[in-house]
């Protein structure tokens, strides 16, 4: 496994103003998890043989009402680089590293003749990574809950071939609708959340309501809490990767079931806080969210350049265009998330 490379700290960039965390009681006992899971539940809710779950609230009429908030043609790339400078520490959590990108043919073979073509020749390369080792998407055959995962399908169906239901192939074409950004970190006055910072439903309405948006039925929410870009600045990840975080409390999943967003994503590794609010299990936010709500997760946006725009001109929505790699039972996929205003 490669290791990480040191990261480059960017010159001149000014320290950053952090927000401290409150202390968050664990409470998220074995009751809460389960009626919690019960509350959100969208198990059968378009069909038993479904496996995209709240992808569906976004129909054909929200996405042409999404191409009409494209004023400018201003687009925002919200993926990291995948190279080796990524988040990803050696030995990190789930054996995750970062990209290890290697030429299986280049310029210097062609102009010595070693493939044969005067004047000719080609370049080519491959790359070896997890699929969830950079920004990317958390399928709905990524997490279960008592050996279910969305919709009720078995943990079973997930082997060493791949994921029989829930695939996240299965997403290729749900990926494009109206984009929420809702800034936290900015509108609790700093430039990133510290790590352990729980996001609440006051803050997820207040922050919404700063903003002049509404977060509605069929939107893909992102909320930015700053610290990806705190780690690029003092030009250290640490333990971004799997360690302490700001993030959603496990409140946020009744919120985020009431409203019928159509997926979630943040800057941070795990979209949740952690420490967890809770001492029976790890993740517990992803436990009802994803098997039992149904909802297709993003991790490790990039968002600084987009939440400074969003701020100067003070629109919060956007086309939001981030399809899926169709790899065949795969449980997450890399992608480079595209904000258009």
């Amino acid at each position: 496994m490669a290791a990480r490379q040191k990261m480059q700290k960017i010159p001149g960039r000014a320290a950053l103003k952090m927000h401290p965390r409150e202390p968050l009681e664990p409470y998220v006992d074995q009751k809460v998890l389960e009626e919690t899971a019960r509350k959100v539940s969208n198990w059968n809710r378009w069909g038993p043989d479904d496996e995209i779950g709240t992808l569906n609230f976004v129909t054909p009429e929200d996405v042409v009402k999404a191409t009409a908030l494209v004023k400018r043609g201003k687009t925002f790339g919200l993926a990291l680089p995948f190279d080796q400078n990524g988040p990803q520490n050696a030995g990190g959590w789930g054996m995750r590293f970062n990209p290890i990108h290697t030429m299986t043919a280049t310029g210097t073979d062609a102009v010595t003749g070693q493939q044969g073509m005067e004047g000719g020749g080609y370049a080519d390369d491959i790359v070896t990574m997890p699929l969830q080792c950079g920004t990317q998407w958390d399928g709905l055959g990524h997490v279960f809950f008592r050996d279910k995962m969305w919709n009720g399908y078995h943990a079973k169906l997930v082997d060493s071939l791949g994921a029989a239901k829930n695939g996240i192939e299965k997403t290729r074409s749900a990926m494009v609708g109206r984009g929420v950004l809702l800034d936290i970190a900015r509108y609790k006055g700093a430039d990133y959340l510290e790590p352990g910072y729980g996001i609440s439903n006051a803050d997820l309405e207040g922050c919404a309501k700063a903003q002049g948006v509404e977060v509605r039925r069929g939107d893909f929410l992102i909320c930015r809490t700053g610290f990806m870009e705190q780690c690029l600045a003092e030009a250290d990840w640490g333990g971004y990767a799997g360690g302490a975080a700001p993030g959603m409390r496990f409140e946020t999943a009744e919120w985020l079931h009431a409203r019928e967003v159509a997926a979630i994503a943040t800057d941070t590794w795990g979209c949740e806080v952690i420490p967890n609010e809770t001492t029976v299990t790890f993740q517990p936010w992803h436990q009802v969210v994803i098997p039992m709500m149904g909802i297709t997760m993003g991790e490790i946006f990039y968002l600084e350049e987009l939440a400074k725009d969003c701020a100067a001109d003070g629109v919060y929505e956007f086309l939001f265009v981030a399809p899926t790699l169709p790899i065949t039972g795969a449980v997450g996929s890399p992608v480079n998330p595209q904000a258009i205003k």
